[in-house]
């Protein structure tokens, strides 16, 4: 794991950048206490050392058709080398799958889905996931409210 060497200043210009990546400069610079020159020097080393490694657009999921998220659990048959990589290339692959990650222990694998609705949901799980070979079970839950997330604005201000 890299180690990287910031100071509080370096860490302002993250938290300022994580709430409004399209600060400009001499705003930024103003906000943590530099001037514009030595500011974009930062932003410029903390983006050469890895520390940034993009800057993205919030997009209304509604907008894309994808406002229904589901959390999935996803238990697998066996591991066998080749099932495994076919079930993580073919979710990997699907645009309803926001995130998946494998686990160490039970469930195998969480998945954030996103959808347009419930039926988009059923189509999708029936017609898509288990259809994939291997699969032993599968767990889905429904958020009732989302308190905190990165990928949409509900929650408040952030």
């Amino acid at each position: 794991m890299q180690s990287f060497d910031m100071d509080d200043i370096d860490h302002a210009i993250i938290d300022e950048l994580k709430a409004d990546a399209r600060v400009s400069n001499v705003a930024l610079a103003d906000r943590v206490g530099l001037t514009p020159g030595p500011c974009l020097r930062r932003v410029q080393r903390l983006e050469a050392d890895g520390v940034i490694v993009g800057y993205r657009a919030e997009i209304d999921p509604h907008a894309l058709g994808q406002g229904f998220e589901v959390i999935l659990d996803i238990e697998l048959a066996d591991f066998h080398r080749a099932a495994v990589d076919h079930f993580e290339a073919t979710m990997v692959g699907y645009d309803e799958v926001l995130e998946l990650y494998r686990l160490f222990g039970s469930p195998d694998y969480f998945a954030r889905i996103a959808v347009s609705d419930v039926a988009a949901y059923e189509a999708f799980l029936t017609d898509r996931v288990m259809t994939i070979p291997r699969i032993q079970k599968v767990f889905s839950r429904f958020p009732m409210k989302t308190l905190k997330s990165l990928r949409s604005t509900e929650g408040g201000p952030r």
